[in-house]
This record gives C-alpha cells, structure tokens and sequence, in this order.
C-alpha cells in the first residue's frame, strides 16, 4: 500500500488528516513501546506521524523499523523541555535528518537535567506524603528511564493519596502547583537554536496549554520567532473550537506553519493517536508543508508507491 500524500492545507475538512506529529513511548513516560505506537497508529488510519518522547530519541529507531513495515512515514522527532518567562514551554522539534551538531549533546544535557529534576520532585511529593517517592515512581516507569511528572502522579494514585492521575496534577503536579520543577530546563532561545542548526523545524508545542493570556501567547510566540522557531500546534489534543480559530489567527500574523498532534500517552484515555479537535480552514499552511519536510514527505511516499523502501 502507497503511503497517500497528506493534505496540502487547512481546508477545514471534517474527516480526520491521517497526520499526529505528537505522540510518546515507553522510551519517555508513554505505556505503550514505540513499535505498539505506531501499530495503534496504523489501526487508527495515521499515515504521517512523530514520535515525540520527552527530551528523547531513544524510541525513533524501533518506530521507524515497525513503521516502514506497516507503511506509515514517520518523522524523527522528540518534546524538548525549555523555560521563558519562568514559565516551563516545550518545543516539538522534527528532525527530518536526524539528531547533530549541539543538540545531541543536549539531549544527553536534557536526560540529566531530568534525572536531577526527578529528585526534586520527589523530596516534593514525600512533603504531601508520597513515602520513599523516587522509588514508587521508579516503580511507576517501570524501566530505567528519565522520571516525568505523570509517573509520580501514577504514584500517588497508587499510594491511595489522590483518586487519579488527573487529580494528581490539577492539585500537586500541574503548572504552578509544588510538583511544576522547571528550574533545570534551558531557555527557549536556546533549545530553539539546537533544533535549527540540526537542520529541524521547531514547533511550539501546545501554545493553549500554558494558562497564558491572549497577550502574553502572542509575545511567547514573538519570541519563539525571534529565535528561529517556525511552527507551532494549531491543535493539540481538544480543544475549544473558537481558540482554536484565533490561534490560527496570531500563527498567520506570524507568518508560522501549523502542526497538529493528539500528545498521546497511554490507551484508555480520551485521547488516542490521530484524535484531537476539529482542523479550521485557515491560510496557515500545514507544516509538512515547510521546505525541509515536503521534500523528505513527498520522496517517501513516491518511494513507497514503487515498493522502493
């Protein structure tokens, strides 16, 4: 089967895009091995994705194996974690040509700034009660890997200390509660200009996420521009579909692209690979239209349509 050609604009079809370029893997703190995310995927009708592990490639090469084996393009990619304004920002960073230059000793930078941020939170979780909380949430990973937040929250549900994960976060783990440690990210700028020298393209990840006034986006994504960013998520998982239009709207005054990404984590939820929100017919153009990925996108699925893999 061809991989088919994803769709060159926003033109506000109802029918879903076939396109989620944010997912996570065991390789960070998702369930499921990359090789089972990208065969989720293929079930779920998705032709391009990226596989977006916290402050990691570990997971892209056995993603990559099982999606040329199920005919899926798959962009190397990973979710930098960074700061701006105190307040913590990730940036997906696509990297049609793979990991160099800086950003590979970065990315060992970033593991380490995690595992020192992991302790943090820990002697944090064990002041609400979480006994011996690195521990439990090692448990909660269940490999040697970089802890996230969500793993301690799967502690403390665990621990019998909140009801559910969501609840972990909306009191002890979510942005500005006692578990939200950024202090251990770089700044925007700079995890910014790691993805360009790699000849990647950075995209804002989930610019609705962070609790931020209208305003106060349009200057983190003024900011964003100023160091080399190019794209952010037009939609993120769901949401309202009215933001969502004016979003498109600061992106187009911007001059950005649009990426689209479900931030896939774990089956059972509301959210699965390739489900978000409704796409609005904008003139933002998507960004697997962006000149260093139409050139890789267009030549796999051509080399796909003459069984040349």
């Amino acid at each position: 089967m061809p991989i088919p050609l994803p769709p060159g604009r926003f033109a506000g079809d109802p029918g879903p895009l076939g396109v989620d370029l944010h997912m996570h893997s065991t390789a960070s703190d998702g369930a499921l091995a990359p090789g089972e995310v990208v065969a989720l995927c293929a079930k779920r009708g998705i032709a391009l994705m990226a596989l977006t592990d916290h402050d990691t490639v570990a997971g892209v090469a056995e993603a990559e194996n099982a999606a040329r084996r199920l005919g899926i393009l798959l962009l190397p990619a990973a979710e930098l974690s960074t700061r701006w304004q105190g307040v913590g920002i990730h940036v997906v960073a696509l990297l049609p040509t793979g990991v160099s230059g800086a950003l590979e000793t970065a990315l060992a930078a970033q593991a380490r700034a995690r595992e020192a941020r992991a302790v943090e939170i820990a002697a944090r979780m064990e002041k609400l009660g979480l006994d011996d909380a690195l521990a439990r949430a090692r448990e909660q990973a269940g490999s040697y890997r970089p802890l996230g937040r969500p793993d301690f929250a799967r502690a403390l549900v665990a621990a019998g200390l909140v009801p559910d994960v969501a609840t972990a976060f909306r009191k002890h783990l979510g942005s500005g509660k006692s578990g939200d440690v950024k202090a251990h990210w770089p700044p925007l700028a700079e995890v910014v200009g790691w993805i360009v020298e790699a000849e990647g393209v950075a995209v804002l990840a989930h610019p609705l996420r962070y609790g931020l006034t209208r305003r106060k986006r349009g200057l983190l994504l003024d900011a964003f521009v100023e160091a080399g960013g190019e794209a952010a998520e037009l939609v993120s998982g769901f949401q309202n579909a009215d933001i969502t239009r004016d979003l498109a709207r600061q992106l187009d005054e911007r001059g950005l692209y649009g990426s689209v990404g479900s931030d896939f984590h774990f089956p059972g939820g509301h959210l699965a690979p390739g489900s978000m929100g409704p796409v609005p017919r904008t003139a933002v153009p998507p960004v697997w239209m962006h000149p260093r990925l139409a050139s890789v996108v267009a030549a796999r699925c051509d080399a796909d349509s003459t069984g040349a893999l």
